[in-house]
């Protein structure tokens, strides 16, 4: 099994890490178009082997994407990331240019790769590549619900002290401050509903919270985060790779599930070897419904801005 991300830079790295330290595929590929930025990245890598006792080899290379030949799984994390004050959609006039290439030149070199987007504007890149190569749909995964579920989880930890690994909750919609949706109705804590744990008031702040989770950080570090992202992309890629078969919040492509076609928005999706392999109907409440609406419409005028490009 093989692995092709491009772009080395800090998500790039990070998913790169995590997957040799999990040790999900024998060969990882790191492509960037930096000269020699790929190879240092993958060096420094190298150089823990020893240490951190993972056995899988990771090369680095400068724009060559014959090097990426028949990888299983491609990641695109590739585009400028998100400046303070930047929202993701202002990044949809660059990033798609960059994400259309790398996707063409990807499937060049491994026609049946599952693809994973991680560049923002997240759901419409995923969009992009879907409308843009008469590729399978079940082949593009967007990467967006599993790390606004992480960060779920951590702000329901942190106003209760509960472990994050007790606790089952899911973030679907778009992947963006104001199109997601944390389904705190549905949110439990050792089988337990939180919703007959905590008050309105706190699901109603630990909501708020996740939604600008990815602000939050940008304003902190001054660019986008890595770690988690990089974490989740790990997690997506080793259900791809083991066939596990596990129901992910992720970005895909719907033709009439959750009353919704001709989009790509967060919902809950079986992973396995083909990519994503069904969409799991999740019994959301009225209000949580009105919400998904929502968002297909601020995901579906965001990708507007992508006329003329596919």
């Amino acid at each position: 099994m093989k692995v092709t991300i491009v772009g080395a830079g800090n998500v790039g790295s990070s998913c790169a890490e995590y997957i040799l330290i999990k040790e999900i595929v024998e060969e990882i590929v790191l492509l960037d178009i930096k000269e020699g930025f790929a190879e240092g990245k993958a060096l420094d890598l190298t150089q823990t082997m020893s240490t951190l006792g993972f056995s899988s080899k990771v090369l680095g290379v400068t724009n060559d994407y014959s090097k990426t030949a028949n990888s299983s799984v491609v990641i695109i994390t590739s585009g400028i990331p998100r400046k303070p004050g930047m929202t993701r959609e202002e990044l949809i006039g660059i990033n798609a240019g960059i994400v259309k290439s790398v996707s063409e030149n990807l499937l060049k070199y491994s026609p049946n790769a599952v693809i994973i987007v991680v560049s923002n504007p997240m759901d419409t890149m995923t969009y992009l590549v879907n409308k843009s190569f008469d590729i399978p749909k079940n082949q593009i995964i967007g990467m967006g619900g599993i790390l606004d579920s992480s960060r779920f989880k951590t702000y329901i930890s942190r106003l209760t002290n509960y472990n994050q690994h007790d606790i089952d909750a899911m973030v679907i919609g778009g992947h963006g401050d104001t199109t997601m949706i944390p389904l705190t109705s549905l949110a439990k804590y050792k089988n337990e509903l939180l919703s007959d744990i905590l008050s309105k008031e706190e699901l109603l702040k630990i909501a708020s919270d996740t939604m600008v989770g990815g602000a939050t950080l940008t304003k902190l570090l001054g660019t986008s985060a890595w770690y988690a992202p990089g974490a989740s992309v790990s997690y997506l890629v080793d259900a791809i790779v083991n066939d596990t078969k596990e129901i992910l919040p992720c970005s895909v492509y719907l033709d009439g599930e959750y009353d919704s076609n001709d989009i790509c928005i967060g919902v809950p999706a079986i992973i396995g070897n083909n990519g994503f392999e069904g969409v799991v109907n999740l019994d959301l409440n009225k209000k949580e419904l009105e919400m998904f609406k929502n968002s297909v419409k601020a995901v579906k005028q965001t990708n507007s801005a992508l006329n003329g490009l596919i």
